[in-house]
Order: structure tokens, then C-alpha cells, then sequence
């Protein structure tokens, strides 16, 4: 009877420790989180991308005419003005060239302007009358070629800029079209950076840009918007191109690193918010935890991060949509379909829960 007894005894005593144990166990798996609401962000929004500095006219420059190079008075770096002459072949061949033409040209003129005459008064036939007319646009076509050959011995400067590098010295030989000098512009220069499709695709509410250089702390360069490449390049990304105009006292200079800002008004309900600490990152893309209210489950979903606000929460340009539950605290230790239970709210009126 006692040993009965007994054995009732621990039968109870080992359903209670697993019935506990099953307890225990089941809280675990049903984590405790804390939640927030995802809110909708309307403010204008700002984006920071780095980008390069351009020269605008970055251009080589060449002779129409080929020979030998008679001078390159401009020196690399020195400032040169429009129409200024940076360098010259030698003229000597095409001033003999152009002078036999000209002897030509007149010849020609003299004898096609008396055949003319005649054949005004009827005393020459129409052939002799086409021969001299086709005779002197073809000797005034070669006359004003080899005048222009002439003054093609001379390259002056197309724009207000710098000499920044030359190919050839004095006394070497030239061919036409060979680059012989290279200007840049300096009245303006042009930014480039590249977005990504998420600010691509919003183009339309794009308002204002601006550019700021770690050389130049606190001051702000305002640009404008040249133009958006309507192709992807090899990392998916855009081309976009600004122009920047100089400031006097300001030395920029092509090659120099900027940071860009992109503002625009985002669509209404584009864009939310939430706490930063509901933003987490597995295989390299951030992710966020949505609570389902009915199934009491959490599950996992991509979105576009945007920046952090000072108030502690973040922009979420992509994947989330105003009025969706998040996880806000305890997203570390969850999976996919895990069954939660929420946090109770702290009662303003129970500050410690003292009471």
C-alpha cells in the first residue's frame, strides 16, 4: 500500500516538472517583442552622393593643314583668351601656293569676264560663254581654299582657358587632325554622379542640387542639372551630370572629389519611418520584421533604407507601406513564421512598475 503510495507520489512529481518543462520550453519559442507602427514621412528629402569634378571643354586641338611647327608660344598652365595664338606651322609653301593662285585666279577672272561681255553682245557661242563661267567658279573655289589654308597655319584658342598639355614641340611635323594641344574651360565645370535605380525611378520630384567640398568647409555651391543617362552602366547605376559654375576667389579644379545633395519631395505615403532599431541586416541586404496581428507570427521583408532622422528613426524609401506593424526591439533572436508575444505597454501612470 505505502509503496503504492510512493510511486503515485513521483508519478505526480514527473508530470508537473514536464508539464513546467513544456511551459518553459514554449515560452522560449514564443519571444517577447515590442512593436511599432510604421509611419508616413512627407518631408522633403535630401540624398548625399560623392562625385567627381570635370573640366566642361576638355578638347584637343589640331591643325586642318599638316607641316612642320614654326612656334607654340602658349606654355603648359598659362591662362590663353579666345581667338588668342597658341601655336603656328610654318607658312612659307602656302604663301607660294597661295600666291601662284592668285596669279592664276586673276588670269582666269580677266579672261572669263571678257567672254562674258562678248556674249552679252552675241559675239561668242554658249560652250565658249559655259567654259568661262565653269572655269572661274573653279579657280575661285581653289583661290579661296589655298587663303584658307593659309590661315590655317595658325591655331588660336577657341574659348577663354588653360594650356593643359602640349604633344608636340617647335620644329616637329604635324599631321592634319593630329591633337596638338589640350585646353580645359575654367568660366565652368561640370559634376558627375551616380544614382541608383530607387532615386532614378523619382527623377520627376527632384527640386534642387547643391555640392560641397571637404577643401571649402561651409560653402555651398549650387548646381544644375545638365542631364540623367536613360542607361544603366556596368554597376546599375545612373550617370548623372551637373553643371558648376566658378566663383571668383574659389580655386576648384578638375579631378577635385564633392559631395552631392539631391533634394526632392518624395510622393505622398512613398516614403515611412520607423525606429532605427527595427532595421537589420542578413546576407547583405536590410530587412525589417512585419507582425501579423492575426497569426501572431512575424516574417521577414526587404526594404530600401533611407537616412536616419535626429528623432531616432529611419526613412524607408522601398518595402514598407504607413500603417504596418513592425518590430522594434528583439529582432536578433527571430525566424520566419516564429510565433511572438508583444510586449505590454508601460503605464504612464506606473513609472518603474513600482506599483
Amino acid at each position: 500500500m505505502l509503496k503504492n503510495c510512493m510511486l503515485s507520489v513521483v508519478a505526480c512529481a514527473l508530470l508537473c516538472y514536464s508539464c513546467g518543462h513544456e511551459e518553459i520550453k514554449s515560452a522560449e519559442l514564443a519571444g517577447v517583442v515590442k512593436t511599432e507602427v510604421a509611419c508616413p514621412y512627407q518631408n522633403e528629402l535630401a540624398v548625399v552622393y560623392p562625385g567627381k569634378v570635370k573640366a566642361a571643354s576638355d578638347v584637343n586641338l589640331s591643325f586642318r593643314v599638316a607641316g612642320p611647327l614654326a612656334a607654340l608660344p602658349a606654355e603648359v598652365g598659362a591662362f590663353v583668351k579666345k581667338g588668342q595664338c597658341i601655336a603656328e606651322i610654318d607658312r612659307r609653301d602656302f604663301e607660294i601656293q597661295l600666291s601662284a593662285t592668285e596669279a592664276e585666279y586673276k588670269q582666269i577672272k580677266a579672261e572669263a569676264e571678257r567672254v562674258m561681255e562678248l556674249y552679252e553682245r552675241g559675239s561668242v557661242p554658249v560652250n565658249d560663254y559655259d567654259k568661262a563661267v565653269y572655269g572661274l567658279q573653279q579657280i575661285t573655289a581653289k583661290y579661296e581654299a589655298h587663303k584658307n589654308a593659309l590661315a590655317d597655319t595658325r591655331l588660336t584658342a577657341p574659348f577663354d582657358g588653360y594650356i593643359q598639355k602640349k604633344y608636340f614641340d617647335a620644329h616637329e611635323t604635324v599631321g592634319a587632325g593630329m591633337p596638338v594641344i589640350a585646353m580645359i574651360n575654367n568660366r565652368y565645370f561640370e559634376v558627375e554622379v551616380d544614382l541608383p535605380s530607387a532615386d532614378y525611378i523619382r527623377q520627376d520630384c527632384f527640386k534642387s542640387f547643391f555640392c560641397t567640398f571637404d577643401v571649402f568647409p561651409g560653402k555651398v555651391f549650387p548646381l544644375e542639372l545638365i542631364e540623367i543617362a536613360r542607361k544603366a552602366n556596368l554597376n546599375q547605376l545612373y550617370r548623372v551630370r551637373f553643371r558648376l559654375n566658378a566663383e571668383k576667389g574659389v580655386n576648384i579644379a578638375a579631378g577635385m572629389s564633392v559631395n552631392v545633395t539631391v533634394e526632392y519631395a518624395p510622393e505622398d505615403n512613398a516614403l515611412t519611418v520607423v525606429p532605427v532599431a527595427a532595421v537589420f541586416e542578413k546576407n547583405g541586404k536590410a530587412q525589417v520584421w512585419i507582425y501579423d496581428e492575426l497569426s501572431g507570427c512575424v516574417k521577414s521583408r526587404d526594404v530600401v533604407p533611407g537616412k536616419i532622422l535626429k528623432t531616432g528613426q529611419m526613412v524607408i524609401r522601398e518595402g514598407l507601406q504607413a500603417g504596418e506593424k513592425v518590430v522594434s526591439a528583439g529582432v536578433h533572436r527571430l525566424k520566419d513564421g516564429m510565433k511572438v508575444r508583444l510586449l505590454k505597454p508601460v503605464s504612464r501612470t506606473n513609472v518603474g512598475g513600482l506599483l
